[in-house]
């Protein structure tokens, strides 16, 4: 039997691995600009499917309604505060693909901050999947399913737009592949901080990082996915939210 640890950083690097298909996608094959813009919005109504559904729901059964609340107005806090930050520093586009992405000629350290910002996206939905393996259910499909049906558009996305900046493939796929492995270790944390928890403590865990996504999905995805597909995005979304609604049930 696999350690539930070893389990929950295997199914992190797997989900977090979408990422670099995206970016492989993008590196080798020219994507229609609009074709990114429709993958984002289907990608952005996945995840808030996933957040409805999978996180929000599951928190405030398990722990009531002031961990559930305080959990993620704290995470989209705190999310919004580190995307401020990253923003003033050159990263505030790094999941555009339309030429918004500065070079780093045109601001020196911007792409550390993309780096960075890259890892911040990626902690609080790989954490969610270490959290979904505690009390020995196994991992909840749904969500892993969810977050790397998301991933695909936002590496797709993001590596169109690092490679308009002028950035090289070792930039692209070294930045995506260690958030690949990083996704593997948040899952691995995730998991380690839930087993330290009470249902109160797991219920703010998994609230805290459904208020990071939506935080990430308004602030990067979804203003991708406005511009390139404008009276589209809100049909799109709804198809990629429908769809994980769907998974999600007939996993259940």
């Amino acid at each position: 039997m696999i350690p539930e640890a070893v389990q929950a950083g295997l199914w992190g690097a797997i989900a977090g691995g979408a990422l670099l298909i995206g970016a492989a996608v993008a590196w080798f094959v020219r994507v229609p600009p609009r074709l990114v813009a429709a993958i984002m919005a289907f990608g952005s109504g996945v995840l808030i499917s996933a957040v409805a559904f999978e996180l929000v729901e599951e928190a405030y059964e398990g722990g009531g309604l002031a961990p559930t609340v305080g959990g993620f107005a704290a995470g989209a806090l705190v999310y919004t505060a580190a995307n401020a930050a990253l923003a003033r520093r050159g990263a505030q586009h790094r999941k555009r693909s339309g030429g918004q992405q500065v070079s780093e000629s045109d601001s020196g350290g911007s792409g550390a901050a993309i780096a960075v910002g890259a890892l911040l996206d990626g902690i609080p939905e790989s954490a969610v999947i270490g959290v979904s393996l505690l009390g020995g259910g196994g991992v909840g499909i749904a969500t892993v399913v969810a977050i790397f049906i998301s991933n695909l558009p936002e590496g797709l996305s993001s590596a169109v737009g690092m490679k308009q900046a002028g950035r090289g493939a070792r930039y692209v796929f070294g930045v995506w592949g260690a958030i690949a492995l990083a996704s593997g270790v948040a899952a691995v944390l995730g998991h380690a901080g839930g087993e330290a928890l009470g249902a109160t403590g797991v219920a703010a865990l998994t609230a805290l990082a459904a208020g990071a996504i939506l935080a990430m999905l308004t602030d990067t995805m979804i203003p991708e996915a406005v511009e390139g597909t404008r009276n589209e995005t809100g049909l799109i979304a709804g198809a990629g939210f429908l769809t994980a609604f769907a998974i999600g049930q007939l996993g259940g």
